[in-house]
């Protein structure tokens, strides 16, 4: 049977505020194909920005930043296109390198591009070699860099995170995957890093690298906890749609409840709107 994302239904428990970012989505559109290098494209019927804006609608989103897919690599040819659709309630981020030109950084800036994107899992397009260099590039358009990789070995990375001129995001919870508590190392590395001045910290995609799993991700809820707490100013929130890891219907979250086990891990509605609006708002600087 075919994967089948659910777009209506129960909303979420908790409201979410006006103006609310989503953070960490994807979005394709039938004419730009995977390319060579990339995972391909997400199971089940091409999720694209019509679809998206239903989601929106249920979930209760209003503003939403657009990442460059793995499948179609250094070509944001795609990217590009959903930010025209999506109009002026979006800005991307992209993905570059040193290869790109600066008439494409132009065109990225121009199409609302606003971030780029480090990838060190298998079939990112820039990974953690890259970083200086992306770092180079985010620094002289005043982008972030969203920030993707294994935090079990954030311990290796902190010196050279801790260095960086743009502002950033540690993606995903960290994508702890050796397991961790909030007494951790690594867990006390990323607040060192938040404390820095430049890092900010994304709850998305909890069931991608919890131990104890669904529905309540006990394990990834303590450490989300213990980070918004140490820092409410520097959380930001993702929906992580369309879920591209899931390949079977059986691996598909439900949204309204994915949304209400996270944001409930934020303590109150004040650090909801932060985390939701003005944090976001900061981070990929959407501010006058």
């Amino acid at each position: 049977m075919s994967l089948i994302r659910t777009l209506s239904g129960r909303k979420p428990a908790i409201t979410l505020p006006k103006g609310a970012i989503d953070t960490q989505m994807h979005a394709y559109l039938p004419a730009f194909p995977a390319v060579s290098g990339g995972p391909g494209l997400p199971a089940g019927a091409l999720p694209t920005p019509e679809q998206y804006r239903k989601f929106m609608d249920w979930i209760g989103i209003d503003r939403l930043i657009v990442t460059q897919g793995m499948a179609h690599q250094l070509d944001n040819a795609n990217l590009i296109a959903c930010l025209e659709h999506f109009g002026d309630v979006a800005w991307g981020i992209a993905a570059v390198d040193q290869t790109t030109s600066e008439a494409e950084l132009d065109r990225l800036s121009a199409a609302r591009v606003r971030g780029a994107r480090i990838m060190n899992l298998p079939g990112g397009a820039a990974n953690l070699t890259k970083l200086e260099e992306v770092d180079a590039i985010a620094a002289s358009r005043d982008w972030m860099i969203a920030i993707q990789f294994d935090g079990s070995d954030i311990l290796d990375y902190e010196e050279r995170l801790s260095k960086l001129k743009s502002r950033w995001v540690l993606d995903h919870h960290g994508k702890f995957f050796c397991g961790v508590t909030p007494d951790s190392p690594q867990v006390q590395a990323t607040k060192r890093l938040i404390d820095g001045g430049r890092c900010w910290f994304k709850f998305a995609g909890a069931y991608e690298s919890s131990k104890s799993g669904g529905p309540d991700f006990a394990d990834v809820a303590a450490v989300a906890r213990s980070i918004a707490s140490h820092a409410p100013e520097r959380i930001v929130w993702g929906s992580n749609w369309p879920h591209n890891l899931a390949r079977t219907q059986a691996d598909y979250p439900d949204d309204a409840a994915l949304t209400d086990t996270v944001l409930g891990w934020l303590s109150d509605e004040t650090a909801r709107h932060k985390a939701l609006v003005t944090n976001p708002e900061e981070l990929f600087g959407l501010k006058d």
